[in-house]
């Protein structure tokens, strides 16, 4: 897959504080996640692609070309940003198709799609009232939607799913999905790692400026050494499982409750086999086995450490 956005060692520093420092990504077609705690540098690297500042070192291209003053990019670009900045008195159609006309569509076409991507992020009812009267949620829902009125290739998302609901949360998240199958590039930035996790296995890591790690998350997880996994095992015959992987490689402890066993351990996969023997010779039930620590928030937060 061809890299439709592509940085070598790109460095921003405003003064003495370095926010970027030596960043070299390949972001193609699909959904890709950069995660970071507040101060990681997500927003600075969001204002780059955009072309609102310059790198102080390095370089970023967009679709192969430099972005700065390059109007041809900057039309293919789609950006939602973390901040709200709007007209209070100013309707959802009204906002979406005054920006629309920006992008140098005619007042037709303006209307036109403005309706048909407001009915696309679910705000249909509410867009001829003013903004100024909308929730958190319907502003995160109206950015979304001037961020795609003029059909983008690429689709940047500055903590998209901040205020919403559980049901919003998921429409957002299958529309999203939608739009990358279409065949656009689709890069959310946020702190909230589980919803980027629903989006995503396809992350960068961002702390303090540089990339911890990036790509899929268990390839991640593969690469890190002594990483502390926690397998769950809910049964009855939790005591005669710890029996069984007392002895496996890279064992650090096990934790009995009234529901099971958790295992923590650096080998799971020694693990896994060991249950699975146990299981199939018999004389072991288990209702559930679950790894808490496959997930995006466990990986963060041991690398942070």
């Amino acid at each position: 897959m061809s890299a439709i956005l592509k940085t070598s060692s790109l460095s921003k520093w405003f003064g003495e504080v370095v926010a970027l420092n030596g960043i070299d990504i390949e972001i193609g077609v699909g959904i890709t996640g950069i995660l970071g705690p507040n101060g990681a540098g997500k927003s600075t690297l969001m204002n780059l692609i955009t072309g609102q500042l310059s790198p102080s070192k390095g370089s970023l291209t967009l679709f192969g070309e430099q972005i700065r003053n390059n109007l041809g990019v900057l039309r293919r670009i789609g950006y939602v940003p973390e901040q709200d900045r709007f007209w209070d008195e100013v309707t959802g159609y009204e906002f979406v198709t005054r920006l629309a006309g920006l992008t140098g569509m005619s007042i037709r076409d303006a209307k036109i799609r403005s309706k048909r991507v407001i009915e696309r992020v679910g705000l249909a009812d509410r867009c001829h009232t003013p903004i100024g009267s909308y929730s958190r949620g319907m502003r995160q829902r109206i950015k979304l939607a001037q961020a795609l009125v003029h059909d983008p290739d690429l689709l940047l998302l500055d903590e998209p799913l901040t205020g919403l609901d559980p049901l919003g949360r998921q429409e957002t998240i299958e529309l999203l999905r939608e739009l990358a199958d279409e065949g656009r590039t689709i890069v959310v930035a946020s702190h909230v790692l589980h919803e980027v996790e629903s989006l995503t296995s396809e992350v960068i890591l961002l702390v303090r400026g540089r990339i911890l790690a990036s790509g899929e998350v268990k390839s991640i997880r593969a690469h890190i050494e002594n990483f502390p996994h926690t397998i769950h095992c809910r049964s009855v015959d939790a005591r005669e499982i710890g029996k069984r992987v007392v002895a496996t490689p890279g064992l650090i402890g096990l934790d009995f409750d009234d529901q099971g066993v958790a295992i923590k351990t650096q080998d799971p996969a020694a693990v896994y086999a060991a249950i699975t023997d146990a299981v199939v010779a018999g004389g072991v039930t288990l209702d559930r086995l679950s790894a808490a620590d496959d997930d995006l928030d466990a990986v963060f937060k041991y690398l942070v450490r």
